[in-house]
């Protein structure tokens, strides 16, 4: 096979997922001669729910055989398509068997099964259509809904319920990232790249307009602080270079001068502190921290001790509850959830945010150990 190489061309996409998608869709558009088990259509894994059923079910299956279900995929192994489902499961619970027993099922105790006996209809068929544009790509859609959902039950007050709706939004929020269509990387091979240079340029224009004094943002660091009351308390520094993870930069910090006190402020100025300490480490063209007013402030005063170069470096931060930027004038900005620039900022900070309670996670287990 090697000896019959004529050219190696490489596709950078978003997520694993999409990668198995482009691999089928490359397969039945250039039919390879090595590839024979994927070139048929039918033989791929598909995801099936039986939308006329009383209780519609999600299913697997390998044929479109079925009028009456709606399909989606296919995909190119069994593996991408139950790595799809458990996914949706554990947000939207469904019923997974075409004939569900009378009796309370295990995973209805789980939390992942609606049985028959214990499922208010209207609400069930509200999640089957949540999955439903789920697996069609809108994940905004979904989110939209939920948002408003929970707006309704927080201002009724039942919030347990608003709980619960802002639960299933983390989750969609943590397991989706930007969803392309597969053939649009046929078309454009660079759409990744082209996807970050538009974010980047977003992101330098809006700050531009707020008086926020952005050259390149070509290196960005962001921080964030984990802790629970103040113990084994831990900062995040990432670092994205022209809007990629730049894992090799990621440093950790163990807090050292707040002592079993929940002040993220001050843990905030610590970790600033001494990341500018480090001479050697280039420095950053925009800072962003985990938080508001408070971060950013904690942020500046860390920033002063410092020299002129490091005065000049602009900070903003993200507030977590209506994703708002604060600017270093402690000016708020709101921007629409389709803003691609929204999109960089929530995507670096959520790493930071994953990077921080790691380390977090690792000395409090260290702790219950010795």
């Amino acid at each position: 096979m090697v000896s019959q190489i004529e050219k190696i061309k490489t596709i950078e996409v978003s997520s694993e997922i999409e990668a198995l998608l482009l691999e089928a869709n490359c397969i039945k558009k250039f039919k390879p001669k090595y590839n024979i088990r994927l070139t048929d259509g039918k033989a791929y894994p598909l995801i099936r729910i039986t939308i006329k059923d009383k209780y519609p079910k999600v299913l697997t299956a390998r044929k479109f055989d079925d009028k009456k279900s709606v399909y989606f995929g296919p995909f190119p192994n069994s593996s991408a398509v139950f790595s799809v489902l458990r996914t949706i499961r554990r947000i939207f619970p469904y019923q997974s068997v075409i004939n569900h027993s009378k009796k309370i099922c295990l995973y209805n105790h789980l939390g992942l099964c609606p049985c028959p006996e214990v499922t208010n209809d209207k609400e069930y068929k509200k999640t089957l259509r949540h999955i439903i544009t789920f697996l069609s790509g809108d994940a905004k859609k979904v989110l939209k809904s939920l948002e408003k959902e929970r707006n309704i039950f927080s201002k009724l007050e039942e919030f347990e319920k608003a709980k619960e709706l802002q639960r299933k939004i983390d989750a969609i929020n943590y397991v989706t990232s930007p969803f392309y269509k597969d053939f649009d990387y046929i078309v454009n091979p660079n759409l990744n790249s082209d996807i970050r240079s538009k974010e980047l340029s977003e992101l330098k224009d809006l700050l531009l307009k707020r008086n926020v004094n952005v050259k390149r943002p070509t290196r960005i660091e962001c921080y964030d602080i984990s802790n629970i009351s103040g113990t084994n308390a831990t900062g995040s520094m990432v670092v994205f270079t022209n809007g990629e993870r730049d894992t090799s930069q990621y440093r950790k910090f163990k807090i050292k001068t707040v002592d079993k006190v929940p002040n993220d402020f001050a843990m905030m100025k610590e970790v600033i502190q001494r990341r500018l300490s480090h001479f050697e480490w280039p420095y950053p063209d925009l800072i962003i921290v985990d938080g508001g007013k408070g971060q950013v402030s904690s942020a500046l005063k860390a920033m002063k001790q410092f020299n002129n170069e490091t005065i000049g470096i602009p900070v903003i931060g993200l507030a977590k509850r209506e994703e708002t930027i604060i600017t270093s004038n402690f000016e708020e900005i709101k921007l629409s959830k389709d803003s691609e620039a929204l999109k960089l900022i929530m995507r670096i900070r959520d790493e930071a945010h994953r990077f921080a309670i790691t380390y977090h996670k690792k000395l409090r287990s260290k702790q219950a150990f010795y």
